[in-house]
């Protein structure tokens, strides 16, 4: 045995196991896939959760102790944000291995975003390509803070619930790209179900902006122009 001994070593492994423990449950992994897409208030994150701050103040403590989330303060406001890109890394790895490994995944997506067989969709190399020929709107429909922290570069933001009154803004004669937070966020789906269903010819980006970003593709950042 090396120097240290068992206890050590049960230690040490202990110590490797919290990232995993602080991961081990839904809303904390929430939090971590909603912080992908940039720093939010505690607030912010209950919302979106849709827990209590006082829940969420829990799960982020937890978070905190893993060292996979960081804080800011700005006058009387604290921000949270991934502590670094392998955090975003290791979210995405987590995901991969649970669609990869856990038989009931595809039914649980599918209870949740519901039937996407109907759906087009383009690839992230395909959606370059069309904005290089300036052929297709892009719309960003995750919530307003996320959008200022990055963005795929001239696209519109149009929050969740505000597609129907802002419908008419949109430039007609081009096909739009809906894009959201990854391949299991639902803002995306239901825009291309309300473009389709109002004869709009309407795609979705096969994942969300992270996965554009991780692929090297150009992101803007600042907040939303109108549309």
């Amino acid at each position: 045995m090396v120097v240290g001994g068992r206890q050590a070593k049960d230690a040490l492994f202990d110590g490797l196991a919290s990232v995993a423990r602080a991961l081990g449950n839904g809303r904390r992994a929430e939090i971590v896939d909603v912080l992908v897409q940039g720093e939010r208030r505690v607030d912010e994150l209950a919302g979106e959760i849709g827990q209590s701050v006082a829940n969420t103040s829990q799960h982020l403590q937890v978070l905190l102790r893993a060292g996979l989330v960081t804080t800011r303060r700005a006058g009387t406001r604290v921000y949270y944000a991934l502590a670094g890109p392998a955090v975003a890394e290791l979210w995405t790895a987590v995901r991969g291995v649970a669609e990869g490994y856990v038989a009931e995944i595809d039914e649980l997506a599918t209870a949740y975003l519901g039937d996407r067989s109907g759906l087009e969709t383009i690839s992230r190399e395909q959606l370059a390509e069309r904005l290089r020929s300036g052929d297709v709107v892009v719309l960003d429909v995750r919530p307003v803070p996320e959008f200022a922290a990055g963005h795929v570069p001239g696209a519109i933001n149009v929050p969740p619930g505000e597609l129907d009154r802002r419908l008419d803004e949109l430039p007609d004669g081009q096909p739009v790209v809906a894009y959201c937070r990854g391949p299991y966020c639902v803002y995306a789906d239901e825009a291309v179900r309300g473009l389709a269903a109002r004869g709009r010819p309407a795609m979705r980006l096969i994942d969300g902006l992270p996965e554009w970003a991780a692929a090297g593709l150009p992101v803007a950042v600042g907040a939303a122009r109108s549309a």
